[in-house]
């Protein structure tokens, strides 16, 4: 199993970071390079939790969603062609003091089969540059998305 810390900080609120994860219309692939749009499918959202399948070139994963905690949102990993269940994406939303969010990001991976396996251990090493590019690309996608700093 891989587990890969990630952080940044931005000037958005969580309530905007959370807004932006868990808006699944058109245009989400827009905000996370890793998900397209042909390939989601929504099955159910609620007031704090959604099932989702999302995936890109040919990886894809069935989601549940829970941001009833609005601090610290879930993603795990319920089905999938390469990740196994233990997979999940974890994000920690903090407040700073001077109008900032700390966001820590964790992404544990799983292999399922095979692929999931080699794929798991390229994210061990050369992906986590990867997955480190993709999420500072996220953040910057939602402050476009929120606008200009105040």
């Amino acid at each position: 199993m891989t587990t890969i810390h990630l952080h940044a900080n931005t000037r958005v609120t969580p309530e905007q970071f959370i807004a932006a994860l868990t808006d699944f219309g058109p245009g989400r692939s827009q905000i996370f390079g890793n998900t397209d749009d042909k390939d989601l499918q929504v099955h159910s959202v609620g007031d704090h939790q959604a099932d989702v399948t999302e995936g890109s070139r040919g990886i894809w994963e069935r989601l549940t969603y829970d941001w009833s905690n609005p601090g610290h949102v879930v993603l795990r990993t319920t089905d999938s062609n390469t990740w196994g269940r233990s997979s999940s994406h974890v994000y920690d939303l903090t407040r700073r003091p001077d109008g900032t969010t700390d966001i820590d990001y964790t992404v544990v991976r799983e292999g399922k089969n095979l692929r999931g396996r080699l794929l798991g251990a390229v994210v061990a090493t050369v992906g986590r540059k990867v997955l480190s590019n993709a999420f500072d690309g996220t953040v910057k996608a939602i402050e476009a998305r929120n606008g200009p700093a105040s």
